[in-house]
């Protein structure tokens, strides 16, 4: 059974907040099992954005798996929130976590 999207975004918010990230729910999704996008702000002008893996990518072990949104490792922040604006336009029902850390960690399982 896989946990529930609003009970795996606490736990994120929490993460980050011990390892010294700063983060905050942007958009709150459907409870039980909305689609998750974490949006990483190094504050030097380029970020990052992660969303669900693809389920083929998915490997057993793994509660929620992530892959970059984009090519580049880094892109500029605006760019990171049009491709969020589609996202909220296909589906409604997302959650959206934007995190703040100049050293760009994302604390997510990341599928390679």
């Amino acid at each position: 059974m896989r946990l529930r999207a609003d009970f795996w975004v606490a736990a994120y918010l929490r993460r980050c907040a011990q390892e010294g990230a700063f983060a905050v729910l942007r958009r709150r999704g459907a409870p039980e099992a909305g689609a998750i996008f974490v949006k990483i702000d190094r504050l030097d002008g380029f970020a990052a954005l992660f969303g669900p893996a693809p389920q083929s990518e998915v490997m057993d072990g793994h509660e929620r798996l992530f892959a970059r949104l984009h090519r580049d490792p880094w892109i500029d922040p605006a760019e990171a929130d049009q491709k969020l604006a589609r996202q909220i336009h296909f589906d409604p029902d997302v959650w959206i976590v934007e995190t703040e850390d100049r050293q760009g960690r994302c604390f997510l399982d990341v599928a390679e």
